[in-house]
């Protein structure tokens, strides 16, 4: 048995176990060489002897290494410690979409509708590199913490090329999401994960899976031989479109269903701008899907909702126009006009640390010392139209020789701080908060509290200070935005 705080080929040390299945056990571990958490998949030792089972945990890792997309879960190594096989992958900090639909039941539909565009991308990813996944449902998405679903768990994945692992007559998979191919030992080709991901779709829709039985075989005969229940009966409000969209992806026979995943990614944007566009508005993850749609599927959503930044820049010409001069002065550095600017939680029980008017300080160690010190204090001023930003760096960070450059807040005392948010106007950057009762000459000094995470223009990181109290806490810049320029509008601290 596997005991938490080992440390794996001596680097990566064991903290705590996440998840667990027949083949391996996954766990959170600590990488002190990069100072990063890792998600470890580590084979249970009374089955790493089966040479297939062996053969196809290997292949999880030559396979998803394949792919580098933001919807799929990364693998960052692999290799094998005392004999029992390993594979280290991204740390994805958030909860499954089948936790997000037993936890909220059913999903808004433009948000059901932009999770199942974000899936289908990451399997186009899979697809175009000959991969099928194979065993699509909501428990192998994660939903991350800035609520973009990745794909995680290829570990009955199969080559298109690959033979005699997965012989034909076997069936894998969950059967609630099993396409009738699979139930029955058939070819598995791309369109079964189209039908599982119809399948998954509809739970988002419904709250629930299509269909329900004593057994797991009684339920994947359902799948082969029972029209899938309406959509629209269980759920009133899916538009005529949406519903067509979930016929077509879960048609029985493969030559009524999709061709390929991409036509079914881009119906769904089709419906989801449709949607956005007859309500007027959308939210979360919705959002973030609308501002990435192009070619014709972009024209059906209002461009004031995909281009949210352009039409604020034609906002100000306009008020600038018709003499709305106080945009000048709210846009000077000093205290400006435009009211207390609350920073984001996920925790509201939590308390917003006071922080003094001087608290805030730029961090520069491996450069000329300085970041824009004098607009520090804009941070933590209550006020979003005044802000601290980087200096631009055109070639990033690697042509100015740096690994980052950061921003700090001073506490006043010892605290054990849970929360730091901030508001941005350049989302996109990837920062990782740090924590010292000094401070340090180097980002060596400091201990890492969060993982590194990529920031949206409201963002929150939680803090894990294992129960230690510090004075000071350091938003470390490590990836910057398009522009080469980082603007913090607000920064806080919640305890």
């Amino acid at each position: 048995m596997t005991v938490i705080g080992t440390l794996i080929s001596g680097r990566y040390r064991l903290e705590e176990q996440i998840g667990s299945g027949g083949m391996s056990t996954v766990y959170r571990a600590f990488d002190p060489t990069l100072e990063r958490w890792v998600a470890i998949k580590l084979m249970h030792r009374d089955i790493s002897e089966d040479p297939d089972q062996l053969e196809r945990f290997r292949r999880e890792a030559r396979a998803v290494a394949q792919l580098n997309h933001p919807h799929v879960v990364t693998v960052i190594d692999a290799g094998e410690d005392d004999g029992a096989p390993y594979i280290v992958f991204e740390y994805v900090e958030g909860e499954t979409l089948k936790e997000r639909i037993r936890r909220l039941g059913r999903l808004p539909l433009s948000e059901a509708v932009a999770y199942a565009i974000e899936i289908g991308r990451a399997l186009e990813s899979a697809h175009q590199h000959r991969l099928v996944h194979r065993d699509v449902k909501p428990q192998n998405v994660l939903i991350d913490m800035d609520g973009r679903a990745k794909v995680t768990d290829f570990g009955i994945a199969r080559s298109l090329e690959a033979h005699g692992l997965t012989a034909t007559g076997r069936v894998l998979g969950t059967t609630d999401y099993v396409s009738p191919e699979q139930a029955l030992g058939h070819e598995v080709t791309e369109q079964s994960d189209i039908y599982s991901l119809g399948i998954v779709l509809y739970e988002m829709l419904t709250g629930e899976v299509p269909f329900g039985a004593d057994t797991q075989v009684a339920v994947a005969m359902k799948h082969v031989r029972e029209p899938l229940p309406d959509v629209q009966r269980r759920r009133p409000e899916c538009s005529a479109a949406l519903a067509a969209v979930v016929e077509h992806a879960t048609a029985k026979e493969t030559q009524n269903r999709y061709a390929t995943v991409s036509e079914m990614v881009h119906d769904l944007e089709e419906v989801l701008a449709i949607e956005a566009a007859r309500t007027g508005q959308t939210t979360g993850e919705a959002t973030t899907v609308l501002r990435t749609l192009s070619g014709d599927t972009a024209d059906f959503a209002p461009v004031r909702m995909r281009h949210p930044k352009r039409m604020a820049a034609i906002m100000v010409v306009v008020l600038a126009l018709t003499g709305a001069t106080l945009i000048f002065f709210a846009n000077r550095t000093e205290k400006g006009t435009g009211g207390p600017v609350k920073t984001p939680t996920r925790q509201p029980s939590l308390a917003a640390v006071q922080l003094g008017s001087s608290a805030a300080s730029d961090y520069d160690p491996e450069g000329d010392g300085e970041e824009s010190p004098e607009a520090a204090r804009n941070a933590i001023d209550g006020n979003n139209p005044t802000s601290w930003n980087t200096e631009t760096y055109q070639g990033g960070f690697e042509g100015s020789n740096k690994s980052g450059v950061g921003l700090y807040v001073d506490a006043g005392k010892r605290i054990a701080a849970r929360e730091l948010g901030l508001v941005t106007s350049t989302p996109g950057f990837k920062a990782t908060v740090y924590a010292s009762n000094t401070v340090p000459g180097g980002i060596r000094g400091w201990r890492p509290v969060s993982r590194n995470q990529r920031v949206g223009e409201k963002q929150t990181f939680q803090l894990d200070v294992a129960r230690s109290k510090f004075r000071n806490y350091l938003l470390w810049i490590t990836e910057l935005p398009e522009g080469g320029k980082v603007m913090i509008q607000e920064l806080g601290l919640r305890a």
